[in-house]
């Protein structure tokens, strides 16, 4: 399968925060100015307590966030503070999809790098299949400053104590903390862009993400609506040279829920699928009009039928909302079917299951085997049963399919890693193997 990878690529320094390490941080900054800002989110970091009020903000809830740094006295502190002790690895949702890809056996995966140094380039495997046009014997290189996104795991039981109230981790999650002037804009590589338009009729499909980092404005004047449209200009194009390419979104977590409905919208009719995680959906509330709290809560029928809103409210053809206990599909019934999206969607737990419990992949017979030691979810197994109730479905493995509101529906329970060594691209990996997987169900039907 040979596959078109968009938008963002950068470097991850990923550092494993404790509570006693935040403590000690809070002890030199003023924490009536940190507890105002974690009653009214600034969403972006352009002090250190900012970024301290967004750490706290998600080890409270249990959830994952990712605030762009615009200050860089901030970045400064970061990289001085945490970056010496940290794991780098590939880090963006294209980064990250394309090594997942290339690992699992894609014939060809063609990235785009917004900016291409020897740090950002040795971060990919060593596949032959990564394809990397116009630097693959590593010439040119960008040697500038490079793009980090600082990623801070937390465990469950994590505490922090702020002006005498602590708060506890109910379950492990991250934070990240982005610097990065090129993704932000959803920059094309031009060798990228020159690459795809000359082999899109060798491609099989499309794998787009990175657009939860475009902002409201930027400092020359455009806008994200501006930034937006030269990717879903290249996505028509691709549509329109190469009909049965098959195109999937995924999104995360946007600053701004105008631009995360805004991207939304504008995209569904132009992909095949979309997929992201509860936290993502819950900002799609002015589309599913689904109380927020339940689906943060991972009450699966919240989940369910704010999807069936979605998908019926858009021109969406398929709708994957991925969280730790259980991965559900919503789809078309004349265009998808719900049993392949099924063993899709296994494929895609056992891979990020295997990434979580050892942080590495290498290669499908190691997932295979690694992914038979781990236990289902049982929180995912009770969603699973409720839904089944829900829509009268028929059992599938220790899932359940169905139909509701005349659309095909499909829910399997994840597996649990008891000690994840990383809460870091546990999605994108899901959805890099669950769109391989449905890639050759689809193109290689048996």
């Amino acid at each position: 399968m040979n596959i078109l990878c968009g938008y963002n690529a950068n470097i991850d320094s990923v550092y494993r925060i404790t509570g006693d390490e935040i403590n000690r941080l809070l002890e030199h900054q003023n924490q009536d100015n940190i507890i105002k800002k974690i009653e009214n989110p600034p969403n972006r970091i352009d002090s250190i307590d900012d970024f301290i009020a967004g750490l706290i903000i998600c080890i409270r809830n249990g959830s994952g966030a990712e605030w762009l740094v615009h200050d860089d006295s901030v970045f400064e502190f970061l990289k001085n503070y945490f970056f010496d002790n940290s794991i780098i690895r590939m880090g963006g949702n294209c980064g990250i999809m394309s090594n997942v890809l290339s690992l699992m056996g894609a014939g060809e995966v063609v990235p785009n790098i917004a900016k291409p140094s020897k740090t950002q380039l040795d971060a990919f495997t060593d596949n032959e299949s990564i394809i990397i046009p116009g630097y693959n014997n590593q010439n040119d290189i960008n040697e500038d400053k490079e793009l980090i996104h600082f990623v801070f795991d937390f465990k469950k039981g994590e505490k922090v104590t702020l002006n005498g109230y602590s708060m506890v981790a109910p379950r492990e999650n991250r934070f990240i903390a982005t610097y990065d002037c090129l993704n932000i804009e959803l920059t094309i590589n031009p060798d990228f862009k020159h690459y795809a338009d000359e082999h899109i009729d060798e491609m099989d499909g499309a794998l787009i993400s990175g657009y939860h980092m475009l902002q409201e404005y930027y400092p020359d004047g455009s806008s994200y609506v501006d930034k937006f449209q030269k990717s879903l200009d290249q996505i028509k194009n691709w549509k329109q040279l190469n009909k049965q390419l098959l195109l999937h979104a995924e999104l995360g977590h946007f600053s701004n829920v105008e631009i995360a409905q805004y991207v939304f919208t504008s995209l569904t009719d132009h992909v095949d699928g979309m997929g992201m995680n509860e936290d993502e959906l819950a900002m799609l509330h002015g589309i599913h009009n689904i109380p927020v709290n339940d689906i943060l809560q991972m009450n699966a029928i919240s989940i369910l039928e704010a999807s069936l809103q979605c998908v019926l409210k858009s021109g969406l053809q398929k709708f994957i909302i991925h969280t730790r206990e259980f991965t559900l599909c919503v789809c078309k019934p004349d265009v998808f079917d719900a049993v392949c999206e099924l063993e899709s969607m296994k494929f895609g737990v056992k891979c990020a299951a295997v990434f979580a419990d050892t942080g590495i992949l290498k290669n499908r017979n190691y997932v295979e085997k690694t992914a038979s030691k781990l236990e289902e979810s049982d929180f995912g197994l009770n969603e699973v049963e409720k839904i089944k109730e829900f829509i009268n479905g028929k059992s599938y493995n220790n899932g359940t399919y169905g139909s509701r509101s005349g659309l095909s529906v499909g829910i399997i329970p994840t597996l649990i890693s008891k000690n994840p060594i990383s809460t870091v691209g546990l999605g994108d990996t899901f959805c890099a193997g669950t769109y391989l997987k449905q890639l050759e169900l689809v193109k290689n039907p048996e």
